[in-house]
C-alpha cells in the first residue's frame, strides 16, 4: 500500500508540473504574440507588420481573384511551416515549380487549423500585387522569409478591406498602436538622391526592400545600389527615370499621401 501510496503521489506531483508547464508556456506566447500583429488590407493589397505598437514594415501581396476568396476578420497565426509541399500538385517543398514559395504562415480562418489559408511565398513574383489567388495571401519569397523570422504562432492577423490607414484598422480592432507608430513611415518634403543620408534614405529603402527592388542593407546612405533601385522602381511605375525620390515617386511609394 505504501508503494501504492508513493506511486499515486508522484504520479499526481508530475501532472502539476505538467500543468503549470503548459499554462506557463502559454502564457509566455501569448504575451509575445501580443506584441505583433498583421493587418491585410485588400482594397490597397498591402500587408502591414507592427511589433511593440509600432508600424515596422509594409509588403505587397497578392488576394483572391475574387473578393470572397480571402476571408476577412480578425485570425490568428497557427502554425509555422518551411518548404511546405503542394499536396494539390504532389510538388515537394523547396522545389521550384512549388507555388506556395518557401515559407507558410497559416491562418485558422473559415474553421480550418492553418491547412488551407495562409500567408506564404509564391514561385511567380509577377503576381504579387494583384488579385489572382484561391484565398491565400501571396508574398515574395524573400518579403515572406523576413516576415516568418519576426512572428510568433498566435500572432494576430486582421484581413479587411478598406480605405483607411493601418493605424486606424488596428485600433478599430483593438490592437493598441502607440503615438509614434503613425510616424514610422513620415517622410520629408526633402528631395533624396545619390549622396543623401538619414533616415529618409531609410524609409525609402525599406519600401523598395519590400516590394523587391532592392537588395541591400538597409542603411540610410543613398549610394549607387538605392539610385538603380529607384530608377528601376521610376521605370515599372512609368515615372521620371531619374534615380530622384521627388514628390512624384514618393507619393508613388505610398509616403505621401
Amino acid at each position: 500500500m505504501e508503494k501504492e501510496g508513493n506511486a499515486i503521489k508522484k504520479f499526481l506531483t508530475t501532472l502539476m508540473v505538467s500543468v503549470f508547464v503548459f499554462f506557463g508556456l502559454g502564457i509566455s506566447r501569448g504575451e509575445a504574440a501580443a506584441s505583433q500583429f498583421i493587418i491585410i488590407n485588400k482594397s490597397t493589397n498591402k500587408l502591414a507588420y507592427y511589433e511593440n505598437g509600432k508600424l515596422v514594415k509594409t509588403f505587397k501581396v497578392a488576394t483572391g481573384r475574387k473578393a470572397s476568396y480571402t476571408p476577412e476578420g480578425k485570425f490568428k497565426i497557427v502554425n509555422k511551416i518551411v518548404n511546405r509541399p503542394y499536396y494539390t500538385g504532389h510538388i515537394p517543398g523547396g522545389d521550384p515549380r512549388n507555388p506556395l514559395g518557401n515559407r507558410w504562415l497559416g491562418l485558422n480562418a473559415r474553421g480550418t487549423w492553418g491547412t488551407t489559408y495562409a500567408i506564404h511565398g509564391n514561385n511567380d513574383p509577377s503576381s504579387i500585387g494583384k488579385y489572382v489567388s484561391s484565398g491565400c495571401i501571396r508574398m515574395y519569397d524573400a518579403d515572406v522569409e523576413w516576415l516568418f523570422e519576426q512572428v510568433k504562432v498566435s500572432t494576430p492577423v486582421v484581413i479587411t478591406s478598406s480605405s483607411k490607414s493601418f493605424d486606424t484598422i488596428a485600433k478599430e480592432n483593438g490592437l493598441k498602436v502607440s503615438s509614434s507608430a503613425s510616424n514610422s513611415s513620415a517622410i520629408s518634403t526633402s528631395i533624396l538622391k545619390k549622396g543623401s543620408r538619414g533616415n529618409d534614405v531609410k524609409i525609402v529603402q525599406e519600401k523598395l526592400k519590400g516590394m523587391g527592388y532592392y537588395k541591400m542593407a538597409v542603411d540610410g546612405i543613398f549610394g549607387p545600389g538605392t539610385d538603380s533601385a529607384v530608377r528601376k522602381f521610376q521605370r515599372a511605375k512609368k515615372l521620371q527615370v531619374d534615380g530622384i525620390v521627388g514628390s512624384q515617386t514618393k507619393k508613388a511609394l505610398g509616403l505621401t499621401s
